[in-house]
């Protein structure tokens, strides 16, 4: 059945409520119940009950399940090597071999340890802060430049990365779409998202030549010429309320607690992805590849403390549980996320809203409207999985109707989405950067947005030329 302009309805709800109250969870559900009412004839009981139900179903599909399974068990594994003493282990090994004596050296050792550490944009600010941030205090450097590296080496890379829960949602939400070897898809995107390689690019500019502007460079001024890394009247953030578990009481920092572990996810990535492709590493299944990394990095984050002494089995399945538990509204939204995607096939939506822009947009447009469609909507929330889940059921089959070229529009939406979880200032990846770098929240924003503008700005023009050249 053909259901026109009401097939947009679910999605557009989900998107203005989103703006509106900033609750991805609920606004997500309205518009699958929508879309549900709307599918069972405007029956609402019914509508209710297909939508608890198309919920339920997205654990048919194994590849949603190994997802949601993955970004569930990231909590485990960063709850390990936190409470085993590898991460304050990995922090005294640096501060230790006094790499740095100055500023660039600072800035750099920060950024190197951002881009080292892909595992989820929280804990990479984590730790790059608690390493880096005494010696930007020694060095004169401001806050707000910390929080600005920490930010921008977190979420702008996770995005660019398969092998980790940024990169199992995108390949499950292309799984739900149906797209063919969503894995060479997501690949295939990584060189066309500009925003957030423009970004990376940036804060490398400005560690190596610290030739700042605007705001950042009178907070650079400040802390350089008064010695206050942080502005008079700010309010800080400081790091240590958002740690959620210590090192255990006596028990000796070994950063190999948290390195082996992390080597076991880089390791059993391809080996998973060339075992499930039976030889072809670019045939694997994703989904099952990253399932297997967090399950083997798990495997040595409990048993190496367990051999160490620190930890009793039991201990290890109690804090694995714990680190579960805190990802819980990760999975939850990344369920409603694969629901809406498969609420909006029902309907035809993605269908539908190609149809109309195919007479009315150029196919190279399509990619930078994307994209700035995304940016708005991820800005307002402050949540990019959110984005995602909203855009990508829209952008595939508008893709393949107008054919534009899916690789750029899937970099549209996953840059879009960066923007906004770099940027806005409700975005969590934003308020644990400003928490890392003990900076004022607002301050980081003020001086970080110009930056990220100019970033969006040549990601828009790129979108424009590679959209018309491809096409």
């Amino acid at each position: 059945m053909d259901y026109g302009w009401l097939s947009i309805l679910p999605p557009i709800l989900a998107i203005v409520l989103a703006i509106a109250t900033r609750q991805v969870y609920v606004s997500l559900f309205l518009g699958i119940l929508v879309g549900w009412v709307i599918l069972s004839d405007w029956n609402f009981l019914t509508g209710l009950a297909n939508s608890i139900e198309s919920i339920v179903g997205v654990f048919q599909s194994p590849g949603n399940t190994r997802v949601i399974l993955f970004c569930a068990l990231i909590g485990a594994l960063i709850t390990l090597t936190q409470r085993s003493g590898g991460v304050n282990g990995f922090v005294e090994w640096v501060r230790k071999r006094e790499f740095v004596h100055t500023r660039r050296g600072a800035a750099g050792l920060s950024g190197v340890i951002g881009f080292s550490i892909f595992i989820e944009s929280s804990i990479c600010c984590l730790i790059s802060g608690a390493v880096s941030r005494p010696l930007f205090e020694r060095l004169k450097i401001s806050r707000e430049k910390l929080a600005y590296i920490l930010d921008s080496t977190s979420a702008p890379k996770c995005v660019l990365i398969p092998l980790n829960a940024w990169g199992a949602f995108v390949i499950g939400l292309l799984e739900s779409e149906r797209v063919e070897a969503p894995l060479q898809v997501f690949v295939q995107s990584i060189p066309l998202n500009f925003y957030a390689i423009l970004v990376i690019g940036m804060v490398a500019y400005f560690i190596i030549t610290f030739r700042d502007f605007g705001p950042m460079k009178k907070a650079e001024d400040r802390a350089r010429l008064t010695g206050k890394t942080i502005a008079d009247g700010a309010v800080p953030m400081v790091s240590e309320e958002i740690t959620s578990v210590q090192p255990k009481e006596g028990v000796p920092n070994r950063a190999i607690n948290l390195i082996l572990p992390v080597l076991a996810m880089i390791v059993m990535m391809p080996v998973g992805l060339y075992v499930t492709g039976e030889g072809q590493i670019t045939a694997g299944t994703g989904s099952t590849a990253v399932l297997w990394s967090v399950l083997a990095a798990i495997l040595l984050a409990g048993v190496l403390p367990v051999a160490q002494g620190i930890f009793r089995f039991r201990e290890v399945f109690d804090l694995s549980l714990k680190g579960i538990g805190g990802l819980m509204p990760l999975a939850i939204i990344m369920i409603l996320a694969f629901s809406i995607g498969d609420t909006t096939r029902e309907l035809g939506t993605g269908v539908y809203v190609a149809s109309v822009a195919e007479g009315m947009l150029s196919p190279g447009l399509v990619a930078a409207i994307i994209f700035l469609s995304s940016a708005f909507i991820a800005f307002s929330t402050g949540t990019s999985w959110g984005v995602f889940a909203i855009m990508v059921p829209i952008a595939v089959p508008t893709a393949l109707v107008m054919d534009a070229s899916l690789p750029l529009c899937l970099a549209a939406v996953l840059g879009g989405g960066v923007f906004g979880d770099h940027v806005s200032p409700i975005s969590d990846t934003t308020l644990v950067s400003s928490m890392a770098a003990a900076s004022d929240h607002i301050d980081h924003v003020r001086t970080q947005l110009p930056y990220a503008m100019i970033a969006a700005g040549g990601a828009v023009l790129l979108y424009v030329v590679f959209g018309m050249v491809m096409h």
